[in-house]
């Protein structure tokens, strides 16, 4: 589980993402490894959860065990995502893409979704909540 810093659709047809993850990080090492993920849009009322699982290193914290303890957890098309996220997207890697900066591009391509919900986490919340920099 990550906070992802960035992340688009880049293609209606067929229904594609972009993902950035930074280097040297679990989720960077875990994504090479794996060949399907789900995105999860987190809910607006889950914005404590980005302090821990977007502003700590899973290479430094046991962030599964910390979920697990407070039973935050759920499954949804056989993969363990979080309970109470407003949807999830199952999606299938397609390509890394190395790039220059601090970051690496995932190129995915998405095979079924869930919404929930539209009260979605957004930048601005995290901002006035003080977790975050615009």
């Amino acid at each position: 589980m990550n906070i992802c810093t960035y992340v688009t659709a880049i293609s209606m047809q067929p229904k594609l993402y972009a993902i950035a993850v930074y280097d040297n990080t679990k989720t960077l090492a875990n994504l090479k490894c794996s060949s399907e993920v789900v995105l999860q849009y987190l809910h607006i009322e889950q914005y404590n959860l980005v302090r821990h699982l977007g502003q700590q290193s899973g290479l430094k914290v046991n962030k599964d065990q910390w979920l697990r303890k407070r039973k935050l957890l759920t499954t949804w098309q056989g993969m363990e995502v979080l309970q109470g996220a407003a949807a999830y997207v199952f999606l299938q890697k397609i390509k890394l893409v190395s790039t220059k900066g601090d970051h690496q591009l995932f190129l995915f391509e998405m095979k079924k979704y869930a919404a929930s919900s539209s009260k979605l986490l957004t930048t601005k919340v995290l901002s006035d909540k003080k977790i975050i920099r615009i």
